[in-house]
């Protein structure tokens, strides 16, 4: 037995869960995706990845502007599905698409509810110091996330992962719980959990964000950076030039001096910073205006004077 699946779904997380309940062999009667965007210099239109899947896929793909207007929402009436299944579209369902399917909508989030319910819980996870995370799939209401919940799949955060590197795995742990969750639903044997305990919101990241603020302990520092990369990723200023800080490393040393100070900055000893009672070295950076690079080859043409300092904004 397969279901009839109306599958909402926008960035590369999705594309997993999409990919996990096609070769499952779900008929997926249409994808919703978020309307095309401008990127780039040339603001050239870039479709979003679960679009390119569902085409290459040959799968009709439905790009509303607004998924309340009455035409959309009788467009999907009309498919007739069992479910819809709902894995990062980036918008709150209304009660008129809620109430459609016959099995309701099953939404893929990737966090352990009620902890982290919005629209980042992986990166928040990280710059939060977690040690686990994991995957949730619940039965979609009108709240943020607050749905009861089906199945959990703990995933654990290791010591280098970054947003992106738990991103991915969390994306294809998704694809496993969704299928799982609808073999649930087809022998009627999901269950239906309600979240309980503390909760916790994820809320969308904003480029500011990544400010570095070197008054921080060292670990809380190396959690951000890890957490906000690869977007909007942590930043800091050095004689008014902003640079993006991309992986830190603690070392054993006390700091002798105050947070910020550079204590060395060659291409010998490399780019450490004092950062509360220890110091930072920086292993990788991204001056204004230039590319990625290593703290050594950055200083090869760069030389800090010891005693200069990381501030948190221009002067």
């Amino acid at each position: 037995m397969s279901l009839k699946v109306v599958f909402m779904g926008t960035p590369d997380f999705a594309v997993s869960s999409l990919d996990s309940i096609v070769k499952a062999g779900h008929n997926v009667l249409a994808v919703v995706a978020q309307p095309d965007k401008p990127k780039g210099r040339g603001m050239k239109l870039v479709s979003p990845p679960v679009k390119d899947y569902a085409l290459n896929a040959g799968i009709e793909v439905l790009q509303p502007v607004s998924i309340r207007k009455e035409d959309f929402i009788n467009q999907l009436r009309d498919l007739n599905t069992d479910i819809i299944v709902v894995v990062a579209y980036g918008k709150i369902l209304p009660k008129a698409i809620l109430d459609l399917p016959r099995y309701g909508c099953v939404n893929v989030h990737a966090s352990l509810l009620p902890k982290y319910r919005g629209a980042a819980p992986i990166q928040w996870s990280i710059v939060n110091g977690e040690k686990v995370t994991g995957i949730t799939t619940m039965y979609m209401d009108e709240g943020l996330d607050t749905g009861d919940m089906i199945l959990k799949k703990e995933v654990i955060i290791d010591e280098d992962d970054t947003a992106q590197t738990l991103h991915d795995k969390l994306a294809v742990e998704g694809g496993k719980a969704l299928v799982e969750t609808l073999k649930l639903i087809e022998k009627d044997k999901a269950p239906r959990i309600k979240q309980s305990g503390e909760a916790t919101y994820a809320p969308i990241l904003k480029k500011e964000d990544g400010l570095i603020d070197w008054n921080k302990p060292a670990a809380v520092i190396r959690n951000l950076i890890r957490g906000l990369y690869p977007w909007p990723c942590a930043f800091t200023y050095l004689n008014n030039t902003l640079i993006k800080i991309y992986r830190v490393k603690i070392t054993d040393e006390v700091s002798p001096a105050e947070s910020g100070t550079i204590i060395t900055g060659n291409h010998k000893q490399g780019l450490k910073v004092s950062s509360g009672s220890k110091v930072l070295k920086v292993e990788e950076l991204q001056p204004e205006g230039g590319r990625r690079m290593t703290a050594e080859e950055y200083l090869i043409g760069h030389m800090i004077g010891s005693g200069e300092k990381f501030t948190t904004g221009r002067r």
